[in-house]
């Protein structure tokens, strides 16, 4: 049935209850401390918000020029048949050491660095040079954090609202977990980051592999509603990129207002969707749950 009679015989639609989340959104509930960021931190000011679906794409186009990165990624990942496969695992990374409690993001890294030991091999870089890449290179780290960090950040400029301490706050406190992963000393500043990625593209390597990643970022096949808003947001990512950048992955900046239609795109989204993301819900479940444990126990 898609609809039911209201009151005066007026035909009102049915209310679908939401679908239960995963149950790695309901343990962020769980645990027994704030995690390393909390409510009014800039983390969770851009984590949580809805621009992260653009800063994502951002992501991913920012890393494919990385020659050691992308080696693995072509020889590693199985991004082609599983693409929401692996969307799904780094959604989750995401969220767990954004609003998890400090046991619960520090294992989710751990995870990741597990994942990653097993991906090693040789790629020729930008002079034609053989050398060995290994994930959990300091290098690689410190690229993959620099371009994640950027992308999101970026991504919030554009289309996200204020940033409690601005956009240098929001480095500084998502350095926290570059160095979960391993990252020496990451960047603390946004001047400090774009300089670390200005370093970094100078050995870009686009090739016909970051060529092959691109063609599939811009299509990947995602089905129904999202896979019919995605050609905007891979749009407003593209637009928001630095020139540079964009010159780099061989694209240009649509024709069309992707920024504009983006930013529909999104408000439409938060509408819908509210502007609390499940994550952040069980999160803030979780701080209110410690904060009644702890005026009990305080409690002649």
């Amino acid at each position: 049935m898609g609809a039911a009679r209201g009151e005066r015989g007026r035909w009102r639609p049915v209310r679908r209850r939401r679908a239960e989340p995963p149950s790695w959104v309901r343990a962020l509930a769980e645990g027994e401390d704030a995690g390393f960021f909390g409510p009014g931190s800039a983390v969770w000011a851009v984590n949580g918000a809805l621009p992260t679906l653009v800063a994502g794409i951002r992501a991913l186009l920012l890393q494919t020029l990385h020659p050691g990165a992308m080696a693995g990624v072509h020889d590693h990942s199985r991004y082609r048949e599983d693409p929401l496969g692996r969307l799904d695992g780094t959604v989750r990374w995401v969220a767990t050491t954004t609003f998890g409690d400090r046991r619960a993001a520090t294992a989710a890294c751990a995870m990741v660095t597990r994942l990653h030991d097993r991906v090693t091999g040789t790629y020729l870089d930008v002079r034609g040079d053989v050398r060995q890449y290994a994930a959990n290179d300091p290098e690689l780290l410190r690229w993959v954090h620099d371009a994640f960090t950027e992308a999101f950040i970026g991504a919030h400029e554009h289309w996200g609202g204020p940033i409690p301490g601005g956009p240098d706050a929001y480095v500084r406190e998502w350095a926290e977990v570059g160095r979960l992963m391993g990252v020496a000393d990451p960047p603390t500043t946004v001047a400090g980051l774009r300089a670390e990625l200005d370093a970094f593209l100078v050995d870009a390597k686009p090739d016909e592999r970051v060529a092959e990643a691109v063609r599939f970022i811009r299509r990947p096949g995602l089905p129904g509603l999202t896979g019919a808003v995605y050609p905007i947001l891979f749009g407003g990512a593209v637009a928001s990129l630095d020139p540079h950048e964009r010159e780099l992955l061989g694209l240009r900046r649509p024709w069309w207002p992707a920024v504009t239609l983006t930013r529909v795109v999104l408000a439409v989204g938060v509408r819908i969707l509210g502007r609390r993301s499940p994550s952040e819900q069980h999160a803030r479940a979780r701080l209110a749950r410690l904060a009644g444990e702890s005026e009990t126990a305080s409690r002649p």
